[in-house]
């Protein structure tokens, strides 16, 4: 039987009733609870954590607000309909029954991802197929014509999950995938992903209090994200005002502006007086930092320096310092772990008791050589790298002698 996902009503600031719906919110490794916070703050009902995806209730107000502010999501999806099917044929039955004529006109275009797993639809290509073929056929039938697939700039993405014989079909309400915040004008060699620099810096604590500093800054996506922080800038101000709900019948242009506006408005909100700098070895990437930060007007907030890592003290006070190092592109395998060593060195000699210092790292054999313990390794996924998010507690003396001062 499909099942399409209604839930109940919030009544809003104005007290009108508003229908609820569930949805899931998709992110990476290890950044599912921090996505959660994120949608709690916003107003999400129901929250339950997953597997790099984040299940939660609310309004279409909400489906808008978590795409325009969410920086730990990649794509917010709706589910509409969920059904068994132990058969190709019974996939097809089911997914012909949807009233798809409700959802999207004969003259849209559609594409559909899937994921299959599971012994019965073991080929996710060919589940997606029978998937179209009962779309277009049922337009067919109706209207005599059919909506065309389109798989570079769809009016629809739908997204279909198979797993055993339990079938679910979401709508894709972002579009592209929210990592894409529209501010990149210069790219340095392989940048850290938007999403997971916002999620780095949330799991290192940054909550705008303190002085931040990236030593190794490359084209300045982590300096952006947390300049962008500091000013209580949407995650996707620069985007464009693209978005997938955009093209959908159910789209409402008057509450979409008003959450836009609403969210506007908080920019600059946040009384921060702490220093954000920026550090980089090669002037190239270093300009294309500067072009980014001027195309974000954030270059007023950010200070920019050319030079090695280990001579460049970071600011003074209270600060959080998250990098990420090469991990072999830029520079000789071979003086890898040396990069490495200098790296605990300057820890050790430059970075005192007021920085609190975090790294990202796909090489387990380099970072063996930074010369100091981590106190948390959290596994992170960089692109198709397999990652750690390592702490490192910076404090003048020897361990033992700062654990005896704590303890005293």
């Amino acid at each position: 039987m499909i099942i399409q996902k209604k839930h109940g009503k919030v009544v809003s600031d104005s007290g009108t009733a508003r229908e609820t719906f569930k949805m899931v919110a998709k992110t990476m490794v290890s950044l599912e609870e921090v996505l959660a916070d994120e949608l709690r703050a916003m107003g999400a009902q129901n929250v339950e954590v997953g597997t790099r995806a984040v299940e939660f209730e609310g309004d279409m107000r909400l489906l808008y607000r978590a795409n325009y502010t969410c920086r730990t999501a990649l794509a917010i999806l709706k589910p509409f309909a969920e059904f068994d099917a132990d058969t190709d044929q019974e996939l097809y039955d089911q997914v012909y029954r949807i009233r798809w004529e409700k959802i999207m006109d004969v003259d849209a275009t559609f594409m559909i991802d899937s994921t299959t797993s599971g012994e019965i639809f073991t080929h996710s290509y060919y589940a997606a197929l029978k998937t179209k073929d009962a779309i277009v056929d049922r337009f067919r039938r109706n209207f005599g014509k059919r909506p065309s697939i389109d798989t570079e700039n769809p009016d629809y993405k739908f997204n279909l999950h198979i797993r055993d014989n339990h079938v679910t079909l979401l709508m894709n309400s972002s579009g592209d995938s929210l990592h894409k915040r529209g501010y990149r004008q210069g790219v340095g060699v392989a940048p850290i992903n938007e999403v997971l620099a916002a999620g780095l810096l949330k799991l290192a604590g940054w909550q705008c209090d303190s002085n931040f500093y990236d030593p190794m800054c490359g084209s300045g996506t982590m300096l952006i994200e947390a300049a962008m922080m500091a000013n209580s800038i949407p995650a996707q101000y620069y985007r464009g005002g693209r978005f997938g709900f955009m093209r959908w019948k159910e789209f409402n242009l008057g509450e979409w502006k008003s959450v836009k506006q609403e969210e506007d408005r908080k920019i600059g909100s946040l009384d921060f007086e702490g220093e954000i700098w920026g550090n980089d070895i090669d002037e190239r990437v270093i300009e294309q930092c500067e072009k980014n930060l001027e195309f974000t007007k954030l270059h007023k907030d950010v200070m920019l320096h050319i030079g090695s890592f280990e001579d460049q003290e970071p600011p003074e006070g209270k600060t959080l310092i998250v990098t990420n190092p090469p991990y072999g592109e830029r520079i000789k395998v071979e003086d890898l772990n040396a990069m490495y060593e200098k790296l605990g060195d300057t820890f050790k000699r430059l970075y005192g008791e007021n920085c609190d210092v975090w790294l990202i790292t796909s090489d387990f054999e380099a970072m063996k050589h930074i010369g100091l313990r981590p106190s948390a390794k959290i596994p992170v996924q960089n692109g198709s790298l397999d990652c750690r998010f390592l702490h490192f507690e910076v404090y003048e003396g020897s361990r033992k002698a700062k654990y005896q001062q704590d303890a005293e």
